[in-house]
């Protein structure tokens, strides 16, 4: 008998014997009960890539874009306080039999309530990351430019306080002890954020401190303002750090019926070395083919000032520099 028919029949005989025990409970307890249990969920991620770089070679990639599997659970603790956690894992390799397995993505616990606010520890998006890089988390495949913000997604605390007139403020810390993978000595990264929301506006300012070790500990400074229509957003995004590189983007995305339309212009300025400048454009179509699953096309187009692009999309193979980099995409995500 395969291990897996054994565990299902196991696991239907543990269930079936649970929920004997619990025969005698009411409906109202039974559903409190079932209320009561962590929410699993998860997707499957798919894609095809053709990325061609001017002057060099092409690479035609297919590939698990993300796959994750997570479970999630909350609880009140006291009236108005609720504490809650999540567990999620990505880096399945959905699309290779013999994958070495998955990798924690998130992973986190806290406690919340609308009087102080919310206060998290573990590993998350950093508040700068949710607050301001915006265009960085929307695509698909395409590779945004991103801010030249660096302290990272674990070892945090962070907290977010509760509205006031639509102002929220946040702070986070990363505390990298001995040994940690930014160097051996002990480093407080911190970062600060002020978002402003009221009707279809959205605003929002951050710093980080990138007091991690890199050898360039000036501030990061990003800036977001955002105006949300029925069918149409439009954001902007400013960052720059000192010594690295200033970034600016625009992004539209319109809505209609089950399909989405985005369109995004990114320009980066390299502080130490001009001919690294370069743009980026990028576009997306998406359907949502229904509640559990989408398909999507993208187009991505990098212009340098100079020959310095050899790096590719999935293998990171070097290939002859050159200009200006593309990529083409068709994916497909199930999730629940």
């Amino acid at each position: 008998m395969k291990k897996t028919i054994l565990a299902s029949a196991v696991a239907a005989a543990t269930f079936s014997g649970a929920a004997m025990a619990q025969s005698n409970l009411s409906a109202a307890e039974l559903a409190a009960k079932m209320d009561s249990m962590p929410s699993v969920y998860g997707n499957i991620q798919y894609a095809i890539a053709h990325e061609n770089i001017d002057g060099g070679d092409s690479e035609l990639s297919h590939f698990d874009n993300g796959t994750t599997l997570g479970v999630k659970h909350d609880h009140e603790i006291a009236p108005g306080v609720t504490g809650f956690f999540k567990l999620e894992l990505d880096g399945f390799g959905a699309d290779e039999k013999d994958s070495d397995g998955a990798n924690i993505d998130e992973a986190y616990i806290g406690v919340k309530g609308d009087s102080f606010g919310q206060v998290w520890v573990g590993s998350d998006d950093s508040l700068y990351e949710s607050a301001i890089d915006q265009i960085a988390n929307f695509y698909e495949i395409g590779a945004s430019a991103g801010g030249s913000y660096s302290t990272g997604e674990g070892d945090l605390v962070q907290y977010v306080s509760p509205s006031f007139g639509g102002l929220t403020l946040g702070a986070a810390v990363q505390i990298n002890g001995d040994g940690e993978s930014q160097g051996a000595d002990k480093s407080y990264p911190y970062q600060l954020a002020a978002m402003y929301e009221v009707d279809a506006l959205e605003l929002a300012f951050a710093i980080d401190s990138n007091d991690n070790g890199d050898g360039n500990n000036e501030n990061t400074y990003g800036l977001r303002a955002g105006y949300n229509l029925d069918n149409l957003s439009v954001s902007a995004e400013y960052q720059t750090r000192k010594d690295v590189s200033d970034v600016f983007g625009v992004m539209g995305v319109y809505t209609l019926g089950a399909n989405q339309f985005a369109l995004s212009y990114e320009m980066v300025s390299d502080d130490t070395d001009a001919e690294d400048d370069y743009d980026i454009i990028t576009l997306q179509a998406l359907h949502n083919v229904s509640d559990h699953m989408y398909v999507y096309v993208e187009g991505y187009l990098q212009s340098n000032d100079e020959d310095s692009i050899n790096e590719f999309f999935a293998s990171g193979n070097a290939s002859p520099a050159g200009d200006e980099r593309a990529i083409a995409a068709v994916g497909a995500v199930y999730y629940f």
